[in-house]
């Protein structure tokens, strides 16, 4: 176990750092000059360039990259030219936000998923395996944004129970700001759902189709004591596979939700960032959802060892 756990870290690290190069040097080549749009069409070139200088953009390639990722190790991420303020001080105030946003939408999607999933492989072509596949396929379909204006419509508008946007702040209450993240969790989570009891009854529907299950079944278990005995734990490697892939999209890819619901997350953090033409925190935030996505990736694959020992072998 240790060495696969060591060989994880190596590509982990590896990965981090050509993430690193590619980030920054797509962040060099984006069109535009953060100096000249912060001073404007019609600013005097000598102040554009002292700009320019005052913000290091004068200095050669490889020392801002070498500076850039120094900062990184430090915890510093440098100072937005449009906030003014520090970008450490930013993310942390987004993350805030869309990190809780994207742990509920994760935990509604498991808790959903998971039941409908089981329901649906141990009773195959029955009704209820009919209705399941029809409710995910159609969670499938629709757009996240569509229900989550939808949810809007129904119980902010019509029924008042919740905002229809913005968020209280963790000050305001514990329970206040969750009710706040509630509905853009749920239209988070429910395609997200789909997705994941899809597989799961996949992955049911092959594990217990196997000889080991047959033995299970022969030394008397019944078929939910075979299935929660030893048919979970071995379909479990590729719905932990979608699981780590939903955390990540979920992280990166919230922005249009964020957008619908008025939430000051990191998604809408990005976006106007890349509006202003404010590189340094496109880039400082970019570097941390790659390396959200590296870790959950990282940690799925210990998952997926202690789920299956078979896997810390070596390949022969």
């Amino acid at each position: 176990m240790m060495r696969f756990v060591l060989g994880r870290l190596v590509s982990l690290g590896l990965s981090l750092v050509a993430a690193s190069l590619v980030i920054f040097l797509v962040m060099e080549v984006v069109p535009g000059d953060p100096a000249s749009f912060m001073m404007g069409i019609n600013a005097d070139p000598a102040a554009v360039e002292a700009l320019r200088r005052q913000l290091g953009l004068d200095a050669p390639l490889l020392s801002r990259y070498l500076d850039w990722v120094a900062g990184l190790l430090r915890g510093d991420f440098g100072i937005s030219y449009t906030y003014k303020v520090p970008v450490s001080e930013l993310v942390a105030e987004r993350a805030a936000i869309s990190l809780p946003l994207t742990l509920y939408a994760l935990a509604l999607s498991t808790l959903i998923a998971f039941p409908a999933g089981i329901i649906a492989a141990a009773r195959r072509n029955s009704a209820a395996d009919v209705t399941v596949m029809g409710a995910t396929q159609l969670g499938v379909a629709i757009p996240n944004f569509w229900f989550a204006m939808l949810l809007v419509l129904v119980f902010a508008i019509n029924l008042r129970w919740v905002s229809a946007g913005g968020f209280p702040g963790w000050d305001a209450g514990f329970w206040p700001a969750m009710k706040a993240l509630t509905l853009p969790a749920i239209a988070l989570a429910l395609p997200q759902a789909s997705i994941l009891a899809r597989v799961m009854r996949s992955a049911l529907i092959d594990t217990l189709s196997e000889d080991f299950m047959r033995t299970a079944r022969a030394k008397g278990l019944s078929e939910g004591q075979a299935l929660r005995r030893h048919a979970l734990r071995n379909a479990l490697i590729p719905v932990l596979t979608i699981l780590g892939l939903q955390f990540s999209f979920l992280l990166a890819g919230g922005i249009i939700i964020e957008n619908v619901f008025f939430l000051p997350g990191l998604g809408r953090l990005v976006f106007q960032a890349i509006t202003q033409r404010d590189l340094i925190v496109v880039r400082s935030v970019v570097i941390l959802l790659v390396v959200a996505v590296i870790v959950v990736t990282f940690v799925v694959d210990l998952a997926y060892a202690l789920a299956d020992p078979r896997l810390r072998r070596p390949a022969p």
